[in-house]
């Protein structure tokens, strides 16, 4: 509580010193000024007093004024208080705290607002001409040269050592003060890519749900419409398809969603479902086959289990992949391929019929960026490079377009590989 207290009255003083400069001076030198007058009409016991009485008084009075200028010419102060101090010393005025009280002021603020090599030369300099001074003064005979020699140093080497002190004390405050600025910069910033990074995967969720779903809503509903009269039975199955495409999208938009509320202090708040992984890989062909694709999937190599980040990320690119087929592509069959080959997962997505020539999910053609439009292929990379993955995507030589990618099967940071580089 002592602590507090003190450095509130400090903090006060401070903020009123600098408010009222000219005012705290002038109270200064008027003190110093009271202080040095004394000090220059002090005696050793059965000493007279010098016959210059109001020497002192003048030239202190002088140092005491050069004072007002402190804070922009300290080294012009130093050697003005200096000069007067060691002439009235010479002129046989008792060496004492009162009278060197202006040039410890002085000599404070130079060690305070001056750099060390400033302050070592004029400090130094000063030191030893009062020393000398005091050392052949008339008014020290009667005591010893050690005591003539360690006084003055004393008094001086104190306000020397008291600035320096200020100084590092003010050094570390605006080194705090920088780190905390520089800290909330770099908490705002932090803040404003969590946002951002937030915002993009809310982004690529919704879209593979939306895109997915409603694509293959679209090409059901075109079957469904295109074999009405001729295969009602077929028809019947492919409209009760769809209505479970329909539920499995809402169902998904609104786990999505859920996570924008999520409040697990809430009483009664619902649960989150799992998010999807390849386990649900077949209800994925099953849908896409109601649609009219036929897709294949093959597994290579010894299952292992995957992250659930890493197995997200695998079924939205097969789930994205299949989307972009069933939307661009007029091929009636695709085929995905599983290797598990040490400690990665490669996906290849491919299949036989040519690309259509208007705009793709990408834009203009499959194998071009997206300009304006779609972002499937997009969305793709960025959730293989987002776990540190890979993935191309482009037409094929002998026809049709393929999509592969290369995952971790435990996250690690994200990667940015070469342009043109395959999985």
């Amino acid at each position: 509580m002592s602590i507090s207290l003190e450095r509130r009255y400090t903090d006060r003083l401070e903020k009123f010193s600098a408010r009222h400069a000219f005012l705290v001076d002038l109270a200064m030198v008027l003190a110093l000024m009271g202080c040095a007058t004394l000090g220059g009409s002090l005696t050793m016991p059965g000493a007279a007093p010098p016959d210059q009485d109001r020497t002192a008084t003048v030239l202190m009075g002088v140092a005491c004024l050069a004072l007002l200028k402190h804070r922009l010419h300290p080294r012009t102060v130093v050697v003005v208080a200096g000069g007067c101090t060691v002439t009235a010393i010479a002129q046989g005025y008792l060496v004492t705290p009162l009278l060197l009280a202006p040039l410890m002021a002085a000599l404070y603020w130079l060690s305070a607002l001056t750099d060390r090599s400033s302050t070592r030369a004029l400090g130094l300099t000063t030191l030893v001409a009062v020393t000398l001074a005091a050392v052949v003064s008339d008014s020290m005979n009667h005591i010893s040269p050690l005591l003539r020699t360690i006084g003055p140093v004393f008094w001086l080497m104190l306000p020397l050592a008291a600035g320096k002190m200020t100084q590092l004390r003010r050094a570390y405050l605006q080194s705090v003060q920088a780190r905390a600025e520089h800290a909330e910069r770099t908490r705002e910033e932090e803040a404003r890519l969590r946002v951002t990074e937030e915002r993009m995967r809310i982004a690529r969720e919704l879209h593979d749900v939306v895109a997915h779903h409603m694509a293959l809503a679209n090409a059901q509903a075109g079957t469904a419409a295109h074999l009405a009269l001729t295969h009602p039975e077929q028809t019947r199955r492919i409209l009760t398809d769809l209505t479970g495409t329909t539920s499995s999208a809402l169902r998904e938009l609104k786990a999505t969603l859920g996570l924008l509320r999520e409040n697990d202090d809430a009483p009664g708040a619902a649960g989150l479902e799992p998010s999807p992984g390849l386990a649900r890989l077949p209800e994925l062909v099953s849908a896409c086959e109601s649609a009219g694709l036929a897709v294949t999937v093959t597994t290579e190599g010894e299952p292992q289990p995957l992250s659930p980040g890493v197995d997200l990320t695998a079924f939205r690119i097969v789930q994205e992949a299949l989307t972009n087929v069933t939307r661009h592509a007029a091929a009636d069959a695709a085929h995905v391929r599983l290797e598990y080959t040490g400690s990665r997962l490669l996906i290849t997505v491919t299949n036989d019929g040519p690309t259509d020539d208007g705009p793709t999910d990408d834009g203009p053609t499959a194998a071009e960026p997206a300009r304006g439009r779609g972002f499937g292929v997009m969305g793709m990379r960025e959730r293989a490079l987002s776990i540190g993955g890979e993935l191309c995507a482009g037409p094929r030589p002998q026809g049709g377009f393929e999509v592969s990618t290369a995952l971790p099967l435990q996250p690690s940071p994200a990667t940015h590989p070469a342009e043109g580089t395959t999985p």
